[in-house]
């Protein structure tokens, strides 16, 4: 079993900054990939950013350039560095791991991000 644990969502002006943190507990193995989704009302979920197998870095085509992904595999951890945040980033942003061996999904419980003037 894998628990996610996301801190660090809140409410910040357009252009502003805030970073997000996911700690995982359980079995974690470094081939898991693990990331970022988020949830806008009335929308689907989509993916943010993940880390893959070897360190590879996928972002979301929205957001590539304004974060940053890291993962510290010792501490099974993984953050998004959120920069020149847009009114349309405003989402729930929910931590995921996917199970490198039969990709189960694993999800935190959300944490808030609004962008707001």
């Amino acid at each position: 079993q894998v628990q996610l644990v996301e801190s660090g969502g809140g409410m910040v002006q357009p252009g502003g900054s805030l970073r997000l943190s996911c700690t995982a507990s359980g079995s974690i193995f470094r081939l898991d990939t693990m990331g970022w989704y988020r949830q806008a009302p009335g929308k689907e979920r989509e993916l943010v950013a993940v880390v893959r197998d070897g360190g590879m870095r996928v972002y979301a085509d929205a957001v590539k350039g304004r974060f940053t992904i890291s993962r510290d595999n010792v501490k099974n951890t993984v953050s998004l560095q959120m920069n020149g945040l847009e009114l349309e980033d405003t989402a729930v942003y929910y931590c995921n791991l996917e199970r490198w061996s039969g990709g189960y999904n694993y999800w935190g419980q959300g944490t808030q991000v609004t962008v707001s003037s």
